[in-house]
């Protein structure tokens, strides 16, 4: 049985506590002293008339004070939504109109981007720049559908959109993530994403009721990373790129985690061969997920050993269901791709039937490993052909000119759709011709998904959690 609410697990584990919660360069928080000011900040909302149930958007990276921040409106019901610091102009004010509030606390660094987001939305900026008053903490009793924080979606197809992480579910997450990640009290979590993103703030509230400090980080660089480990981090989550970065810096040894998350993409094999002998002592896990469910699948760190030894086919895919989770693939295709449903209590959006559609196209193999083929929005239908950009995606990504490559459909009055490339090159002075990479990937694929279209380009399009907007090749 998962424990009946988030709070319950939070006040077990920092309630009068002396070990640290927080770790950063002025010092230690400990568990006790958050829990006081996460009650300073309740008292905060309260001179500001913030009600039960409203919503506080925060324009704050991640620090002592934004982590107080959001356990204060948590535990007084009033639920913090942290906006990103780098969304566009559009992106924040769609967001704050639906969250519907007169107020809009800000970093001190970010108070000229506030300020004209302030004058287009109707709210008024408050800056943070004092410390957060202690107060004696509070000792709330939490309702399973009380909304602990919201968090938006990344925004690939459209405006970012609110998903609200309730009680009930995110104590149920907490108990799969442990079990996962293997870490409790005397830990200290590192995350590189920024602090409104599902890997920051969703990521935040996971780890404290397992009793683990968090060392914050306002954005990744390899200082970051070397002050993570300075600081003692136990537990890291990266991105396959950063990982490349440290690795080409001679940096990624400055930290020495016991485990290194990763996500959002597949780790390359060599990528994982140098992580693994340059941190020999370090698990590596790979966590599937979206803000609306998470963790969906992973792969372990046995996972990682096999595919370094002699099946790298694993690196592929996403890994297997987590404990306690329903996978399927609804409606699959011919070849077993259809899109991938979970039914699981830490899904925190799911429809009538209690099972989350996430728009991934994915297949199950035999041994129970889920590769995923594209979002569902970027299926390509040719002449009543279903084609998926991931393949081609992988395919050019082959190619030794080619840095990197996103394909999209483009309307075409004979097919209804066709396939166009938007390619990268290795090297802007050697490009590859048009026709070195349609022979590669004749050899590759079928030649009904072969590119009709191609475009060389510097960079691709993306949002502000790295992820390539598709909407923008088309």
């Amino acid at each position: 049985m998962f424990p009946r609410t988030w709070t319950d697990l939070l006040l077990g584990q920092w309630l009068g506590s002396r070990a640290p919660a927080i770790v950063d360069d002025d010092g230690q928080v400990s568990g006790d002293e958050l829990m006081r000011l996460a009650a300073g900040a309740s008292s905060w909302y309260d001179d500001l008339g913030f009600e039960t149930g409203s919503a506080i958007p925060a324009l704050m990276d991640e620090s002592r004070t934004s982590i107080a921040m959001v356990v204060g409106g948590a535990l007084s019901r009033r639920p913090v939504a942290p906006l990103g610091t780098k969304l566009s102009m559009e992106d924040l004010t769609v967001a704050l109109a639906g969250l519907g509030s007169r107020y809009m606390f800000v970093d001190p660094d970010r108070i000229e981007l506030a300020e004209q987001v302030a004058a287009r939305s109707g709210v008024e900026a408050i800056v943070v720049d004092q410390p957060l008053r202690s107060s004696e903490p509070l000792r709330p009793v939490a309702e399973p559908d009380d909304v602990v924080v919201i968090v938006h979606t990344s925004g690939t197809t459209g405006h970012p959109k609110p998903v609200r992480l309730k009680q009930q579910p995110l104590a149920a997450r907490v108990s799969v993530y442990q079990e996962v990640m293997a870490i409790g009290p005397g830990d200290r979590y590192c995350s590189a994403s920024p602090f409104y993103h599902t890997a920051g703030v969703a990521m935040d509230v996971t780890v404290l009721p397992m009793g683990v400090a968090i060392i914050p980080q306002d954005w990744f660089s390899i200082d970051n990373w070397r002050r993570a480990g300075r600081l003692g981090a136990t537990c890291t989550l990266l991105v396959p790129t950063m990982i490349e970065m440290l690795l080409a810096a001679g940096a990624l040894a400055d930290a020495n985690p016991k485990v290194l998350q990763y996500g959002a993409m597949p780790i390359h094999p060599e990528t994982l061969t140098l992580a693994l002998a340059t941190l020999p002592d370090t698990r590596m896990l790979q966590i599937f997920g979206q803000t609306e469910a998470s963790p969906i699948a992973y792969l372990s760190h046995e996972d990682h050993l096999r595919a370094a030894a002699d099946r790298p086919d694993l690196l592929l895919s996403v890994g297997r269901a987590i404990r306690g989770a329903e996978l399927a693939i609804e409606h699959p295709d011919e070849d077993g791709i259809g899109e991938v449903v979970i039914r699981a209590p830490h899904v925190f959006q799911h429809d009538d039937d209690g099972w989350r559609r996430t728009g991934d196209f994915g297949t199950i193999s035999g041994e129970g490993y889920l590769t995923l083929h594209g979002r569902v929005n970027d299926r390509i239908i040719r002449g009543g052909e279903n084609i998926y950009p991931i393949e081609i995606e992988s395919a050019l990504a082959g190619h030794p000119k080619v840095r990197e490559a996103a394909v999209v459909g483009v309307p075409n009055r004979r097919y209804g759709e066709v396939v166009k490339a938007v390619v990268v090159p290795s090297d802007a002075a050697d490009p590859p011709t048009i026709d070195e990479l349609a022979d590669h990937l004749s050899r590759r694929i079928a030649h009904f998904k072969l590119p009709a279209v191609y475009q060389f380009v510097s960079e691709l399009p993306r949002n502000p959690s790295g992820k390539v907007l598709r909407r923008q090749l088309t």
